[in-house]
């Protein structure tokens, strides 16, 4: 793997690099989305197994880089899934979480039975897994189908961890923005604690494709 890590380093963009190290934690070397993108899709048409084997997980790209192969993956969807959960443990940021999940296209022709995993995601004690559920729902699920299971999805989560209690708050957001009739409903009665109820409220004031803003901020919750 040393001669892959020196090729990561020559792709190094360090404004990039200084920008990122900002928002994650995770030791990062600056390499561009797109750029990743590109190496992971590569990697999946060929030797994919060796590198899931082998890499160390010692940067943000090269964890990434393993994720984004197994969303490339034309397989079996249950293989595919068996691999995304050996996976799942070394998400510890955001980032990682939210542009794998993204990527993983296969969800939109299997919708029941990722439907189940997503399930299975949402009722971990994981902040990171719990928040790969709810990111599922929020790129392949929002539709008139499954808008009722997202919003009891919703307020059964207990977790009080901070990129949970974001990603329930994004998720409503853009339930929102598609389906505000039925959205509004659920915001007028819900489970939600105090805190995710106004950062969903705020999520969607901020998007530019409502009007109804000042409308919208009446609904926060100040006692």
């Amino acid at each position: 793997m040393d001669n892959f890590y020196n090729k990561l380093y020559s792709l190094q963009d360090l404004k990039y690099k200084e920008f990122h190290q900002k928002l994650i934690k995770k030791e990062i070397i600056g390499i561009r989305t797109p750029k990743l993108k590109e190496i992971a899709k590569n990697i999946s048409k060929h030797n994919y197994i060796e590198y899931i084997n082998n890499c160390e997980h010692k940067y943000y790209e090269d964890t990434i880089i393993h994720g984004l192969i197994i969303t490339y993956l034309n397989s079996d969807f249950n293989e595919i899934i068996k691999l995304f959960d050996d996976f799942i443990p070394y998400i510890d940021n955001w980032a990682t979480c939210d542009i794998v999940v993204g990527n993983f296209k296969i969800f939109k022709k299997n919708k029941e039975v990722g439907y189940k995993k997503i399930v299975e995601y949402v009722n971990s004690n994981n902040e990171f897994e719990i928040r790969v559920g709810l990111v599922l729902l929020l790129n392949y699920y929002i539709e008139p189908k499954y808008l009722n299971d997202i919003f009891k999805i919703c307020d059964s989560i207990n977790n009080k961890k901070y990129y949970c209690k974001m990603a329930i708050a994004w998720l409503i957001s853009i339930c929102y923005i598609k389906y505000p009739t039925e959205t509004c409903k659920y915001l007028l009665n819900n489970k939600l604690d105090k805190w995710t109820y106004n950062k969903a409220i705020s999520k969607i004031v901020e998007s530019n494709r409502i009007s109804n803003k000042e409308e919208i901020k009446k609904l926060k919750q100040y006692s």
